[in-house]
């Protein structure tokens, strides 16, 4: 149901259950916040889709979405060794997710909020050779919003439910790190200034662990995202709120470091890659719960309001 709050009935998937109650599963959500500016061949009144519905066609068609509710189990969770004890639900498979909710709007954000849209899904434990799959969740968000109109992205705020990640020894090398490669190629005038922001909520954790994350970030294999500094006391505006319920992860944000650097390149597809990097650097801290992290260009003004979010469909 689109232009609805992330579920919060006895049905919503949270930390270490599925839609049906049972089994593992995390919650990875995004808000994108920017104008976006509508295609002007697109009558809302005629229009049949909407961000959830365009959201989860296209992730069937790219393979990335599974039904938790049909996925068998018991057994060993591969992905932790552990015997399951579910009866219903299921882990989704590596790189896939299972849909919960998309919208333009999000309630508890005014009208004049820059956001784009939002969309939240369920992602199971993930294998040891995988990063968490916010890079296909963005570039889907990404592909989505483009048939409604051009976005102008400002920032990105996101849920990372890091508890679903593997811890990965000290001298392995990350997951993350096998699809660097990707953005070898990016043309040098697209190098964006950013901050990063990454939250532990009610627990201190982030603040104590931010050296060991700048020495992850400036280790060489690691080229999307170069980091001049970083500061536990110094944030953008943004990050000081959430736009997502408390109950989700440890809120409200409260510990957090904000990191700066240049970007290769201002999209979505670079921000899904360094999230995950970011999640896959956390997780090996040993840190075992979800994470606000909040990617904004360096020259956000600190009050700036978008223009529009997706036009729903007219009601039937």
């Amino acid at each position: 149901m689109s232009g609805e709050a992330p579920r919060d009935s006895s049905e919503t998937a949270r930390p270490g259950s599925t839609p049906g109650g049972s089994g593992p599963e995390g919650l990875l959500i995004a808000a994108l916040f920017g104008d976006l500016s509508p295609h002007p061949w697109r009558d809302p009144a005629a229009a049949s889709e909407d961000p959830h519905s365009l959201f989860e066609k296209r992730s069937r068609a790219m393979g990335w979405l599974s039904d938790l509710s049909t996925v068998s189990t018991g057994g060993t969770d591969p992905a932790t060794d552990r015997a399951t004890d579910t009866e219903t639900g299921g882990v989704a498979p590596a790189g896939s997710w299972s849909m919960h909710e998309a919208g333009p709007e999000l309630p508890g954000l005014g009208p004049d909020s820059p956001l784009a849209a939002w969309f939240q899904v369920g992602i199971g434990p993930v294998p040891a050779d995988r990063p968490l799959p916010v890079q296909p969740f963005l570039c889907c968000a990404d592909d989505v919003l483009s048939r409604f109109g051009a976005l102008t992205l400002r920032a990105v705020q996101m849920l990372l439910p890091v508890h679903q990640l593997r811890s990965t020894p000290r001298r392995a090398m990350l997951p993350s790190l096998d699809s660097i490669g990707w953005f070898s190629e990016c043309e040098p005038r697209a190098r964006t200034e950013v901050r990063l922001t990454m939250d532990s909520g009610t627990r201190p954790s982030i603040p104590a662990i931010a050296p060991e994350l700048l020495r992850s970030l400036r280790r060489e294999e690691q080229t999307l995202f170069v980091c001049d500094s970083y500061s536990v006391t110094d944030h953008p505006a943004l990050a000081e709120r959430s736009p997502f319920s408390d109950h989700h992860w440890s809120g409200p944000p409260r510990h957090r470091a904000t990191f700066h650097g240049t970007l290769a390149e201002w999209s979505l597809d670079a921000v899904g890659w360094l999230a995950a990097f970011l999640a896959d650097a956390t997780a090996r801290e040993d840190l075992t719960a979800p994470v606000l992290l909040t990617i904004g260009k360096a020259d956000l003004p600190p009050g700036y309001r978008g223009t529009s979010s997706v036009t729903p469909p007219a009601r039937r």
